[in-house]
């Protein structure tokens, strides 16, 4: 009879302890890796180089990257890839269903997104006969440490800046002035960062359409379009004016926007995948010690005046607000 109840009070010992990690785990699983309702827009316009191969079940790396065969990758918005190995570049098709890669690499054609963040992409493979699971697993790097090069019709690149600066070319050794600011405020880290939005296709399809707004008031806007190249331009804003900006962000409780708003209807589901192809827009907000990343897979309405997600509406303020600095002169 003591041992049943002694056995009894384990499994209610142990039914607690589930209970309560349960919901624990699914709050770190939050923060670890990000919302997989469609991994695709994770990777759209990505860089990647090739890290390592785990065996999954030992837990073994089975293959490491050599500097000497480093493999490149790039997801393009067309979805069309590159990859480069050995010098050589080749190029082909990708496609996503749910969180299925349709990608050939390594003699295989189909994987399984395990993970897919800022930091690594991890492509899973299990065998046919089920004697183990094997993950790819790559990192993330920026343009100007991969290989690709422009294609040719792109335009040299253009810098623009709203002060002419005191350097020549036969004068090298001037180095550039520092931009003036009004550095008077609370001293609080800030950045601020645009990514994407709209949609792409027409005579002058844009490519990539980035702001960044620094905590010293930089600001950095890139626009590339096949027509026009790449185009940089490079302003300040007054610290006072960021720092009542960052105010704006903190009264519409944007830390407490939801990371991704999503489809919830089939008609949406299509839209994105219909011509002209939606562009995932990313706002990112750095305040002090805090930082949040929210994407809307398909931002504002498209030409036929349909805005197929819901979100808070103070997002399109906050994307005005930053397009306007960036185009203010």
């Amino acid at each position: 009879m003591d041992a049943c109840k002694s056995d009894m009070s384990r499994k209610v010992f142990l039914g607690l302890i589930i209970g309560f990690l349960l919901p624990v785990l699914a709050l770190a699983q939050q923060f670890i890796s990000p919302i997989y309702t469609d991994p695709q827009i994770f990777l759209v316009e990505t860089k990647w180089a090739y890290y390592q191969t785990k065996h999954v079940e030992s837990n073994t790396v089975i293959h490491q990257d050599d500097a000497a065969k480093t493999y490149f990758l790039y997801f393009k918005i067309d979805h069309t890839y590159e990859q480069y190995l050995d010098g050589v570049f080749k190029k082909g098709n990708w496609s996503i269903n749910n969180k299925t890669l349709n990608f050939p690499f390594r003699n295989i054609n189909q994987f399984t997104i395990a993970i897919v963040d800022n930091n690594f992409l991890i492509l899973q493979y299990t065998q046919a006969n089920g004697r183990g699971s094997y993950q790819y697993i790559f990192k993330w790097i920026d343009s100007k440490n991969a290989p690709f090069a422009k294609p040719n019709y792109e335009l040299p690149e253009v810098t623009i800046s709203e002060k002419h600066s005191k350097k020549r070319w036969w004068m090298p050794w001037v180095k550039d002035p520092k931009p003036k600011n009004d550095n008077i405020g609370n001293g609080i880290f800030i950045n601020i960062e645009l990514i994407g939005g709209g949609y792409y296709g027409g005579l002058d399809a844009v490519s990539k359409d980035f702001i960044k707004i620094e905590n010293d008031g930089r600001l950095v806007h890139e626009f590339q379009s096949e027509q026009n190249g790449l185009l940089v331009k490079k302003k300040t804003i007054p610290r006072r004016e960021l720092e009542e900006f960052a105010n704006y962000f903190i009264e519409q409780r944007f830390f407490d926007y939801k990371l991704i708003y999503d489809c919830e209807t089939v008609l949406c589901q299509k839209r994105k995948f219909s011509k002209p192809t939606p562009v995932p827009l990313r706002l990112s907000f750095t305040y002090g010690d805090r930082r949040k990343v929210v994407t809307i897979p398909i931002w504002g309405k498209d030409d036929r005046n349909i805005q197929y997600l819901d979100y808070p509406p103070a997002i399109d303020k906050m994307v005005d607000a930053i397009q306007n600095m960036a185009a203010r002169i």
